[in-house]
């Protein structure tokens, strides 16, 4: 056993002695100028300091087609007067701000989805598998059709 401990241990003294002495890398030290201190404290460190321009994000209004829809919707509801003309204006916004706000919804962003959805104005049942099954609004229904699910009268 003792001879077993005498190889090992001088296998290890030698692998030991024949290493190399790790290279420890110094930290490089970077000067910086005043121009580049600056910009890292206020977080434009990369960045050009041309202001850049706002973007509006999201739908600037809907298409001519779409708001007579939402115009026709809220005639219907009792929102807004008149006939549809198909223009984006104040009168159609506020009618439907107004009935986003009556209903409990938010009324910054116009139009909201719940609102289109209330007024029958939802997303296309088109290519629906099971579109007599799909959750549709009363609007959406109509009151001649018959509802599924529902008893016959006959």
């Amino acid at each position: 056993m003792v001879g077993l401990q005498l190889c090992f241990g001088a296998a290890n003294a030698a692998t030991i002695s024949d290493a190399k002495p790790s290279t420890a890398k110094k930290p490089v030290v970077h000067s910086t100028t005043a121009h580049a201190r600056k910009s890292s404290a206020h977080g434009t460190h990369g960045k050009s300091s041309v202001a850049k321009k706002s973007r509006v994000r999201g739908q600037a209004a809907p298409s001519s087609e779409r708001t007579r829809e939402i115009q026709t919707a809220l005639i219907r509801e009792h929102y807004l007067n008149g006939e549809p003309s198909g223009a984006w204006d104040d009168q159609t916004r506020n009618a439907l701000t107004k009935y986003q706000a009556d209903h409990g919804w938010q009324s910054k962003v116009v139009p909201d989805s719940r609102a289109l959805i209330k007024l029958g104005l939802g997303p296309s049942r088109e290519g629906l598998l099971n579109p007599d099954t799909a959750a549709v609004s009363p609007h959406e229904v109509g009151a001649d059709k018959p509802q599924p699910g529902g008893s016959s009268s006959n």
